[in-house]
Parts: C-alpha cells; sequence; structure tokens
C-alpha cells in the first residue's frame, strides 16, 4: 500500500498563447493540446521530443493541437508559447508513476 495520491490524468490541456497567432482575418489566443497517440508520433524520435526538440515539435504539433497548428505557424511562433506547447506534448508522454512524484504548484 502507498501513501502516493493518486494522479488524475486528463487527455487534453488549454494553453493560453502570450502572442496571438493570426490566421487571416481570425486571431488563435488559445490552443487545446491533446494527448498524442503513438500514431502521432510516427517521423519523430521520442527522444527528440523528450529533448523539446523544434523540429520533432514542428512534426508533432500539428497532429495535437485544436486548432490544428500549421508548420509556418510554428515557425513563427513566440518562443515562450512554443515552449508551454512543447511542455505539455512532453508531460503527456510520462507515465502516471512519474507524474505523481512531480512537485505541483
Amino acid at each position: 500500500m502507498t501513501d502516493k495520491t493518486e494522479v488524475t490524468l486528463s487527455t487534453e490541456k488549454a494553453i493560453v498563447l502570450d502572442t496571438p497567432i493570426a490566421r487571416g482575418k481570425e486571431e488563435i489566443t488559445s490552443v487545446i493540446v491533446r494527448k498524442p497517440h503513438s500514431g502521432a508520433l510516427r517521423g519523430t524520435r521520442l527522444q527528440a521530443l523528450m529533448d523539446m526538440d523544434v523540429n520533432a515539435m514542428m512534426t508533432v504539433l500539428p497532429r495535437v493541437t485544436t486548432p490544428s497548428l500549421t508548420a509556418q505557424e510554428i515557425n513563427e511562433m513566440d518562443p515562450a508559447d512554443l515552449v508551454s506547447l512543447s511542455v505539455e506534448v512532453v508531460t503527456f508522454l510520462l507515465k502516471k508513476s512519474v507524474l505523481s512524484d512531480l512537485p505541483t504548484a
């Protein structure tokens, strides 16, 4: 029997962007990141994702975001927003046992 608190995991997370993305006449102010299925990770290396490699994230983010971000939008994104989205992708890849050991704010 363990004293660890059970981790409740969500399969998506809304991220409010520091710098909105212009798409035509619309402005994207927040993006939902979904937990990727294995197929969404194809064409990337897991280690590159865990390292938050920009090229790996540019491959995966369009597959797991709503609205679906384009490579061009990711390329022009505020770096702080890219880090926020990347952190969520990496967090979704971690095991429940690892997440339960992480400090919470």
